[in-house]
């Protein structure tokens, strides 16, 4: 029996009370805790402080998949390893790589097999190799599982403990109110040695989605989340959380069940003898996606899901005026919480987390440019039966063609420009590979799998790639090469630090710009981004620059003179002007 402190079962007995509130809580608190702390371990005594400790200025993460590179010949998992060391390893600490278990659809996302990886792509000693060297986020996809997997067969047939694992619901049962991210019918129907039943399918009907008012499936989840761990996982993104609790009646979206979950799960990990974060993955409006980082007992970081919109809808209008007032209203991150800022993934560009930040107009113009630039739109159901747009399907590089006015000469200057603006902003990086390479759309890959997300998840011929990358004059190495200058200039800025002090700017609607400062205040850095391809000048005096200290533009390595002149943006020239280097 492991050995637990008091603080840690009473906590632990409350929340499985609010989640349960008709179970043994004693009971169920045991079974979770030997699920998480196996084979005879012990938690820590203490819950790790809170603090801003678990990540610095020098984190920068990667997004890919596990088969991002092939060549036909080696491990996947291996050739993403020697990706990683060869071109990423001198700017980029940590990587994230998307669901590498047996799989049926979605790319990964209908897991069939929480506890194998791929053989397709390599096995665990491949993932434990990569987590060696660099910080190794994998996918908790908690919400649903293949309908090709044993846990699906087995509740096919009737077989018990499974026969209670899958959510039902009748199609009489009023589901009007039901938030979707999709549009095909929310109810799958299924024969079973039980007779006919109908499953719930939140984002397909190959994924159906696990019930978690049965505690064993919770059970079982904190078994497989302790599996990542002891394989060198140190974040767990935990996909689409704010779905996995379901009442009739409700939207399904977000429920206090759903946060308690967070809560259990934060709370085993900051016990844990590991350095785990917890990453809640919540594709939602702003301020339902703020909500994940609880009182400060939930998620150690989420997305910034809003920043991807914003970047791409003030680089393609040429002004900030959106982005800045989204940012003047975002709050610092809660002490011991992190934003993780990104512009874009293996999913869309999601437009729900704009809504009420952009009106509908503005949506509409963003949507119509970068379908002329060759991307596609993804639509969702409202509970009236009508459709929306839910995500725009493009490489960031091709989204970055041109403007609202068409495609320009600037594509490489806009996409770096707001890059840029992701590396400086209060958060961690974590940059899509296919961003990191400027990656075009994949329309074959479109066309092969009817698929629109299949757009930005193309696999590269390695050998290709690598004779891209050798090649100092292709688009693909100058991109790489510009962002892992940028890249390290940050993990030298203590300003920088994914929490230090962070103000916007009043610059006007060509600029975006706010000022960090480190967090023993030693260091301020005036990080300024001309987001339009105008030339824009201001006078150095704006900016309230301390005389007597030394100015200089890290960027461009030029001095500032605080007291007279103009500082000029090139257009999408981006100043990162700072009083120590």
């Amino acid at each position: 029996m492991i050995s637990v402190n008091s603080q840690l079962r009473t906590k632990l007995m409350g929340l499985v009370k609010e989640i349960y509130p008709d179970e043994d809580a004693a009971h169920l608190s045991r079974r979770i805790l030997e699920a998480f702390w196996p084979d005879g371990r012990s938690p820590r005594q203490r819950s790790r402080q809170l603090g801003n400790s678990l990540w610095s200025q020098k984190d920068a993460i990667v997004i890919a998949y596990g088969n991002a590179v092939i060549d036909g010949q080696h491990k996947p998992l291996d050739l993403l390893h020697d990706l990683l060391k060869r071109y990423f390893a001198d700017a980029i600490t940590g990587v994230h790589i998307l669901p590498f278990f047996p799989f049926t659809s979605d790319d990964g996302f209908a897991v069939t097999d929480y506890e194998q990886v791929n053989s397709r792509l390599g096995d665990w000693a491949d993932i434990n190799r990569i987590g060696d060297e660099f910080q190794l986020m994998s996918d908790l996809v908690l919400n649903h599982m293949s309908s090709q997997s044993k846990w699906f067969n087995e509740y096919l047939q009737g077989h018990e403990p499974y026969d209670k694992y899958f959510f039902e619901a009748s199609p009489s049962d009023d589901l009007s109110a039901v938030v979707r991210p999709r549009a095909h019918p929310l109810l799958r129907e299924v024969e079973t040695a039980n007779g006919t039943r109908h499953v719930w399918c939140t984002f397909s009907h190959d994924q159906v989605d696990l019930n978690y008012a049965n505690p064993d499936v919770l059970v079982d989840m904190i078994r497989v989340m302790r599996l990542h761990v002891a394989n060198g996982v140190r974040i767990i993104r935990l996909d689409a959380v704010a779905f996995i609790w379901k009442e009739i009646g409700t939207s399904c979206i977000h429920l206090p069940q759903t946060h308690a979950i967070v809560r259990l799960m934060r709370l085993l990990c900051d016990y844990a003898e590991e350095r785990v974060v917890l990453l809640t993955e919540t594709n939602v409006p702003n301020a339902e996606n703020l909500s994940y980082f609880g009182n400060r007992n939930e998620a150690h970081a989420i997305y910034n899901f809003s920043l991807p919109p914003l970047i791409l809808h003030a680089m393609l209008t040429g002004t900030s005026r959106y982005l800045n007032a989204w940012q003047m209203a975002m709050p610092p991150a809660p002490l011991g919480c992190a934003y993780l800022n990104f512009t874009a993934s293996h999913d869309g560009i999601g437009l729900r987390p704009a809504e009420g930040l952009l009106d509908e107009a503005e949506i509409g113009r963003m949507i119509d440019t970068v379908k002329a630039f060759g991307g596609r739109v993804n639509m969702r159901s409202l509970p009236d039966g009508s459709q929306r747009p839910y995500e725009l399907n493009t490489t960031f590089y091709e989204a970055m063609k041109g403007t609202v006015e068409g495609p320009d000469e600037w594509q490489f200057e806009r996409f770096l420009a707001s890059q840029t603006i992701q590396m400086a902003l209060e958060g961690i990086p974590a940059f899509y590979i296919h961003s990191l390479i400027g990656t075009g759309n994949d329309y074959a890959a479109v066309e092969r799998t009817g698929q629109n997300r299949s757009i930005n998840r193309k696999r590269w011929d390695y050998p290709e790639l690598r004779g891209l990358l050798d090649d100092p004059s292709t688009v693909h190495a100058r991109i790489l090469e510009a962002m892992k200058a940028r890249i390290r200039i940050r993990a030298r800025q203590p300003a920088f630090h994914p929490n230090a002090t962070q103000f916007t700017l009043h610059l006007g609607d060509k600029l975006f710009g706010f000022w960090r400062q480190s967090m023993d205040r030693d260091q301020s850095i005036f990080a300024m981004h001309n987001v339009s391809k105008e030339e824009v000048s201001i006078p150095a005096m704006s900016l309230n620059l301390i005389t007597g200290m030394k100015w200089k533009d890290l960027l461009s390595g030029e001095e500032i003179d605080p007291s007279h002149g103009d500082i000029k943006f090139a257009p999408y020239q981006c100043r990162w002007i700072s009083n120590r280097e």
